[in-house]
């Protein structure tokens, strides 16, 4: 991550390899400098774009909205989303190869033109993004660390949380499902420490008022068939 380290760094980045001295290429490695490089970003081209999102990426205005969601997966909710929302720009972030090259394919072939993708660390967000360059973001079953237990890894902790909201424009969300309560109780304590207001939070998202407007990712439909109560935050940016 050579232009990114240019960059003053939070306590919270972490390193991640370089796509481009892989010892072994493929054809999601290469995609992604390659056939969706207009579109997807790896870790040394994703920075550059850091305040300029709406302006180079999409060419759009600086009032357009822009969300992001933090681990596309292979891309089913990042596709919906987009496809849902064309008034809205959104970007996803994506450690693994396949599922980042998924989720922009998917969202590119639907015929969807204001989503973009990148290979990022969520704990790097402050490398990627200028400050209320963003609006609303998306946190759907992110690895709930509890096997081996190490929550200083997980993704909505109290330190980065503040950080996403000070990379949020006033007046926008945060959104946070998981299928692990004991992630869920401990994200709510950590929120405490955070400028974020809850909005709304329910143990039960699929028996609670927003089940209806609720999209089921494939996680989701895992879980449900097997009985798992889904967890759902969300946090409002004053």
């Amino acid at each position: 991550m050579e232009n990114s380290m240019t960059l003053p760094l939070s306590p919270l980045y972490r390193r991640i390899n370089s796509t481009r001295t892989l010892p072994r290429q493929n054809f999601y490695t290469l995609a992604l400098n390659g056939e969706y490089a207009h579109r997807a970003f790896d870790e040394e081209r994703a920075p550059l774009n850091k305040g300029k999102w709406r302006s180079e990426v999409f060419q759009a205005e600086e009032a357009r909205v822009l969300d992001l969601e933090i681990g596309t997966g292979t891309g089913t909710f990042f596709a919906h989303q987009a496809i849902k929302n064309p008034e809205r720009l959104l970007v996803g972030i994506e450690l693994k190869y396949k599922p980042l090259i998924q989720s922009i394919r998917r969202a590119l072939t639907a015929g969807a033109n204001n989503a973009a993708a990148c290979r990022f660390h969520a704990f790097n967000l402050d490398q990627l993004f200028a400050t209320e360059e963003l609006n609303d973001i998306y946190i759907h079953f992110p690895d709930p660390w509890v096997t081996p237990r190490k929550p200083q890894n997980r993704t909505v902790n109290a330190e980065l949380l503040k950080i996403m909201h000070g990379l949020q424009r006033p007046g926008s969300r945060l959104y946070f499902k998981t299928d692990s309560r004991e992630y869920f109780l401990w994200a709510l304590e950590e929120i405490k420490r955070t400028p974020y207001e809850v909005a709304f939070m329910t143990l039960n998202l699929h028996q609670s008022e927003k089940s209806t407007e609720n999209f089921v990712t494939g996680f989701e439909r895992i879980f449900i068939s097997q009985g798992i109560e889904i967890n759902y935050l969300e946090l409002i940016r004053k």
